[in-house]
């Protein structure tokens, strides 16, 4: 009887099914099968056949056709991966703690507690352009910043005048403040769920705050942590939206030097190159690797949770 009634549930899921068949499945595994084809013509779907180039090019493994700029096309490996990694790596241990300790704090202030939380979830339902539109005013060379710390005429965003230092801790700090709101609304709302007799427990031994956090609230939460932490680098790794906000160009000093670039800023730009040629068949191979990447700092994480979170 239950196997007679199964064909309504497949019904009921079916249009979701397809969707998720046409706009995820199937770009996923076009885009596998697209990183391997020769010379892929974006129009025609025209391609010279198997190869495994397109990941030795994106690379820096394998030597450009002539013709092609040699700068330009190992733009990946110089800068896209290497800026990924630097913000991934920067940006998600520092948001995660300061959400925590915010959200810890908000948690402990009874009367006022909701209407902070709605403060600073506001940035989460902001527009990313609009919010890197005011960093950009609050950072010129005559913004609010260089104002207050009185660094006059100290150039963070203008072309030919910035570094490169000064425009990746500028986008960390970006991406800091664009992440705390969706993680501390995540960790107020785990601790809120925490059962008050522990901190009964722990008030009638004498324990003082930061034990009781240590030994009783962070393991409590760890599922929350965790699902924060492996969402937080998928994210990080995905950083496209801070560079376009604040300086919509890929570059400090010189227009021929993507410095700037990410992993996802590598992808689209192949996309839609301005030159003649698009270079699909680079970008689908940036994306599995990318791909891969992502893949393989998860698996890390769930690994590394089988001890440290508590269920």
């Amino acid at each position: 009887m239950e196997r007679k009634s199964n064909w309504k549930g497949w019904l009921y899921l079916s249009p979701a099914l397809i969707l998720i068949t046409l706009f995820t499945l199937f770009p996923i595994i076009n885009t596998f099968i697209i990183s391997f084809m020769k010379d892929y013509n974006y129009s025609s779907g025209a391609n010279q056949g198997f190869t495994f180039e397109n990941y030795g090019i994106v690379l820096g493994l394998t030597p450009l056709v002539p013709g092609e700029d040699q700068t330009r096309m190992t733009e990946f490996i110089r800068y896209a991966l290497p800026n990924t990694l630097l913000i991934t790596f920067v940006t998600v241990p520092i948001s995660v703690f300061l959400s925590l300790m915010i959200a810890v704090g908000l948690n402990r202030i009874k009367k006022v507690r909701s209407f902070f939380q709605t403060i600073f979830f506001l940035p989460y339902v902001t527009n990313t352009i609009a919010v890197g539109m005011v960093f950009a005013q609050i950072f010129s060379s005559t913004g609010l910043f260089n104002s207050i710390f009185g660094l006059d005429e100290f150039h963070w965003l203008e072309v030919g005048q910035t570094t490169w230092g000064r425009s990746m801790f500028l986008i960390c700090l970006y991406v800091i403040w664009t992440a705390l709101p969706f993680k501390i609304l995540i960790f107020a709302s785990a601790l809120q769920n925490i059962d008050k007799q522990y901190y009964d427990a722990a008030r009638i031994d004498s324990s003082p705050r930061w034990k009781t956090d240590l030994k009783i609230v962070f393991p409590m939460i760890s599922p929350q942590i965790l699902y924060v932490s492996v969402t937080s680098f998928i994210s990080g790794f995905k950083e496209y939206n801070a560079i376009i906000g604040l300086f919509n160009r890929s570059y400090t000093s010189d227009g021929n030097l993507s410095d700037l670039y990410t992993v996802v800023y590598y992808i689209y730009d192949q996309i839609q190159s301005d030159s003649a040629v698009r270079h699909l068949d680079y970008a689908a191979a940036g994306s599995v690797i990318l791909f891969v990447i992502i893949l393989i700092f998860t698996l890390i994480q769930m690994q590394v949770s089988k001890k440290r979170v508590h269920y």
